[in-house]
């Protein structure tokens, strides 16, 4: 049987979106409302900032389907600051306990830093994460910003630990992990963070990170990979990182169609629209208000854009 695929954004609550993927004036709560009638998935960045509480998602549940999925990435405390581990994993898990008894978890996310290189140490702390995640049966999907963890014994272990494989599109530089298609547990995860070398370690903001806008070539080099996946994992996640200015949604849109994914359920308290636009007319208008934001910002800093 084929896997079900998701297709999101990572994240859905951003200023920039606002002229390009939002309404100029639209209120920043009906943000994920409107967001929920283009996909049916959702990764939730925000987490790693700071621990949520439970009424943050018992809102955010309200403003989508019953068939809505989110995925939630662990606190940075649960990853980057690793000694902070038992300040946070609790509330933590309070936290997104409305997801869990709502059955609209799809999974964790733990994104771990370049400086999180493959040893013996970190190793065993990924079967700590596991030792105390993985009880909870909800999917947990590690990825790696440092190549040395591409290895067949690491998937190995990942798989005898429970944990997933995230498979990331990074921009080509020195020690980053290249494509790949690797599934270790039953659902197939991948991330496509654009490839804008020229920002990923110096940028003015960390938005600029992600300015870049995947072609259809490149998304399709992805996509070939996905149906590859399908025939063997439960579930495809393909989640768009290259959020700036909402390019994320463009190319997730494409995606949606490519894999011929069915009209997400209309959020609560939304009615169908007369005139709906076809995903190929939502794709030329979201292009068309980023070309808009970016000639503003040329006019606004002397006939120079910095991104």
């Amino acid at each position: 049987m084929a896997a079900r695929i998701y297709v999101g954004t990572s994240g859905y609550s951003f200023k920039d979106w606002i002229g390009t993927v939002y309404p100029i004036g639209m209120n920043s709560r009906d943000f994920l409302s409107r967001y929920a009638k283009m996909f049916d998935t959702v990764e939730i960045n925000s987490t790693y900032y700071r621990v949520p509480a439970p009424s943050m998602f018992s809102n955010m549940l309200k403003k989508v389907p019953e068939d809505f999925t989110f995925v939630v990435k662990l606190p940075k405390e649960m990853t980057h600051q690793r000694e902070k581990w038992n300040t946070v994993v609790r509330p933590f898990l309070e936290g997104v306990a409305p997801l869990i008894e709502a059955r609209q978890l799809g999974g964790f996310l733990a994104q771990f830093p370049y400086s999180f290189k493959s040893n013996s140490q970190t190793l065993d702390y990924l079967k700590h994460v596991a030792d105390v995640l993985v009880q909870y049966d909800v999917p947990i999907n590690i990825e790696f910003r440092h190549n040395s963890w591409y290895d067949k014994r690491i998937y190995g272990a990942l798989k005898d630990a429970g944990l997933g494989f995230v498979n990331v599109d990074l921009p080509s530089l020195s020690a980053l992990p290249e494509a790949s298609n690797i599934i270790t547990s039953d659902v197939a995860y991948y991330r496509l963070h654009g490839r804008n070398a020229k920002m990923w370690w110096d940028h003015p903001t960390p938005s600029h990170r992600y300015d870049y806008l995947y072609n259809d070539k490149q998304l399709e080099e992805w996509a070939k990979r996905i149906d590859n996946a399908a025939t063997t994992a439960r579930k495809c996640y393909i989640f768009n990182n290259n959020c700036h200015l909402g390019q994320s949604v463009v190319n997730a849109l494409y995606l949606h169609q490519r894999f011929n994914l069915p009209k997400p359920t209309l959020p609560p308290g939304l009615a169908p629209e007369m005139f709906e636009p076809s995903i190929g007319e939502l794709i030329t208008q979201i292009k068309r208000g980023i070309e808009a934001v970016r000639i503003q910002v040329v006019k606004a800093h002397g006939g120079m854009y910095n991104g």
